[in-house]
């Protein structure tokens, strides 16, 4: 399952990584964990929130990196308006 997560940060993405790509990466994440493609409905809130809280952390993760080298920092682009520069 966890095989379609993908490294979401430059060099290894030509660009920034987008919301889908995080919430895409935290959902593979919580089935893995959860042991379940698509949870039940008496367990759908929980495993929603889980995905959006996984979500929320990658997201601050990839905005507190620090991507050294000449490669990452030509990869990252522009920096997006309010978020810390990690090239």
């Amino acid at each position: 399952m966890c095989r379609s997560i993908k490294t979401l940060r430059p060099p290894a993405l030509p660009e920034e990584a987008t919301e889908d790509d995080i919430r895409a990466a935290a959902l593979q994440y919580v089935r893995k964990v959860s042991g379940f493609r698509a949870p039940a409905a008496h367990n759908r809130e929980v495993f929603e929130r889980a995905v959006a809280e996984v979500a929320e952390a990658t997201r601050a993760l990839l905005d507190g990196l620090e991507v050294r080298g000449a490669a990452a920092r030509g990869a990252a682009g522009p920096p997006r308006a309010g978020a810390q520069r990690r090239g």
